[in-house]
């Protein structure tokens, strides 16, 4: 069996949950595209775009990312609600160089007035054992920047989208 590689990580909104999660919902796919192309001519490309930069080098691809589903757990007296959105993204140009990430975006309140984004992602590194060297080396930390770098686009472009 293959071993996936598992990243998490969050950020908040500070904005309360009903709002973060109506902009989030409607239209899932233009925020997040929105919210990580780094020029504005492009924000009408059908991709996302991953970015990293480490140690000077810059490494970008554009992604194109599909919702599979959207949950939404009603709050109770003993719970909080929730919304999740299942995830899958892969590089537009060259997906076999890329791997293919698998994810769970979590919305939740933290209070009246901050939102939790919460990223479970899971991913195998392309190129079978020389794949999971060179993860092994930088793959997983380049994984792992690109998708803080999302998610923190993602919550900063809700910020500034709600204020």
């Amino acid at each position: 069996m293959r071993k996936r590689r598992e990243i998490r990580c969050y950020d908040y909104v500070n904005h309360g949950y009903a709002d973060v999660r109506d902009a989030l919902t409607q239209d899932p796919l233009s925020v997040f595209q929105t919210a990580t192309k780094a020029a504005a001519s492009r924000a009408h490309a059908i991709a996302a775009e991953l970015h990293v930069d480490i140690s000077g080098m810059g490494i970008k691809t554009d992604i194109s990312i599909s919702v599979k589903k959207v949950e939404e757990k009603v709050g109770t007296a003993m719970s909080t609600p929730a919304t999740r959105l299942l995830l899958e993204w892969e590089a537009v140009t060259m997906p076999r160089l890329f791997p293919l990430m698998k994810a769970e975006l979590s919305i939740y309140p933290l209070t009246a007035t901050e939102t939790q984004l919460d990223f479970s992602g899971r991913y195998e590194p392309p190129f079978g054992v020389a794949g999971k060297a060179m993860n092994a080396i930088v793959g997983h930390r380049i994984a792992e920047v690109s998708v803080h770098s999302f998610v923190s686009e993602v919550a900063g472009h809700l910020r500034r989208a709600l204020a």
